[in-house]
């Protein structure tokens, strides 16, 4: 007797934050497993990736979005059918940190104030921890304040890119109950 046929799901996440933060390298290294030298500023993209929790696979649309500053609006494609988002600064920008409290509030204020939108805080950079500007101390508390996981990640050297968008599904799926039997560690990449 042969087993049931995997899941599929659909999800949409929006990576959003302050300019040159790293959003596109990010989402590049998740999707590709590689790291790009060369900076293009982005308006922009969707990139896609299939991701699988034992019997459930995520087909994951990645919206990377343009650099946001504190006068910034989310575009329609970065609000619309989206699940989760990821609220990326560089650990080695003060400025870029600081205007997370804004790009939440934007945010919130689009979706019309729902407090259990599912985000992830990213800490972005982690390779350049001798030019930190922000602790993880002082990021930790802002990831409590706002109810959301903190994790910090280089895509220059791949550490902890996966787990960005595993928690932010495991956020997004907390409500559904698709992930409640696979515990920790039940990620594949596909």
């Amino acid at each position: 007797m042969k087993g049931k046929e995997p899941q599929t799901v659909h999800r949409k996440i929006a990576i959003l934050g302050y300019r040159a933060v790293g959003k596109s390298s990010l989402t590049h290294s998740f999707v590709t497993g590689s790291f790009s030298e060369a900076y293009d500023p982005t308006i922009e993209s969707t990139q896609h990736k299939t991701i699988r929790f034992r019997k459930v696979h995520f087909a994951t649309d990645i919206v990377d979005t343009a650099g946001m500053d504190e006068y910034s609006r989310l575009s329609r494609n970065a609000s619309l059918g989206v699940h989760g988002y990821a609220l990326v600064f560089s650990i080695v920008s003060r400025k870029s940190f600081e205007t997370i409290k804004q790009v939440n509030d934007s945010l919130l204020n689009t979706l019309g104030d729902a407090p259990d939108v599912p985000r992830v805080l990213v800490g972005s950079m982690e390779d350049l921890s001798d030019q930190r500007q922000v602790s993880k101390q002082d990021a930790q508390t802002m990831a409590e304040s706002l109810g959301v996981p903190y994790i910090e990640c280089s895509a220059k050297t791949g550490e902890n890119v996966a787990e960005v968008f595993h928690t932010l599904l495991k956020e997004i799926e907390k409500d559904d109950g698709l992930l409640a039997e696979t515990g920790e560690g039940g990620c594949h990449i596909m």
